[in-house]
């Protein structure tokens, strides 16, 4: 970041928690394996002894902690999922932290982006985003910013498949698909990094 050849900026994307939960639920098969390696992730990182143990998880099923039992095969995903959330909130809250704590010549080349705010105000945020990176805003590039925030279909079954689709119906799709034991769980788990993001 200090490199003055380079001129590097860094604009972080976030999401309601929520939501990428209820996403990551929906494509839990097929990121099965990432989750283990977020986890492994954390556990590398965590300090060793006692006070590891001790800490609490909040996103597991229930049922699936005490006593020590691994998940059961029909929640091993599940199990995973909600652990890898867990430790993506977590680091979130250490990169939202430093930046506020950042000096000035890094908050310059640093911003934060929302998910629900490029959906709700694309042309907005594009240009924002160029104007922060320097750049300008080539009218086909808007366009293809709104065809793929506005576009007439949407695939819920599908979270991950990038193509034109009206954005605005997955912003809130948690609210059907979640339980409310779920919300309370992610609520839980990421609460701190949700207050600072005004979720």
């Amino acid at each position: 970041l200090r490199e003055p050849g380079l001129n590097l900026r860094v604009v972080q994307l976030f999401r309601d928690p929520r939501a990428v939960h209820n996403s990551r639920l929906k494509a839990r098969q097929a990121l099965l394996r990432e989750s283990v390696q977020v986890l492994r992730s954390r556990h590398r990182a965590e300090p060793r002894g006692p006070a590891r143990h001790q800490q609490q998880h909040l996103l597991q099923p229930p049922g699936l902690l005490g006593g020590g039992r691994p998940p059961q095969p029909q929640h091993r995903a599940e199990f995973f999922l909600g652990g890898a959330l867990e430790v993506i909130c977590q680091s979130w809250l250490r990169d939202l932290l430093l930046a506020r704590r950042a000096p000035d010549w890094l908050r310059r080349r640093y911003t934060q982006l929302r998910y629900e705010d490029l959906v709700r105000e694309p042309r907005a945020e594009l240009r924002r985003l160029l104007r922060f990176a320097g750049l300008t805003v080539p009218p086909a590039l808007e366009e293809f910013v709104l065809n793929m925030t506005r576009g007439a279909a949407y695939s819920s079954d599908r979270p991950f498949l990038i193509s034109a689709r009206d954005a605005r119906e997955a912003v809130h799709a948690w609210r059907e698909r979640l339980s409310r034991q779920q919300v309370r769980q992610v609520e839980a788990a990421c609460g701190e990094a949700m207050s600072i993001l005004a979720y």
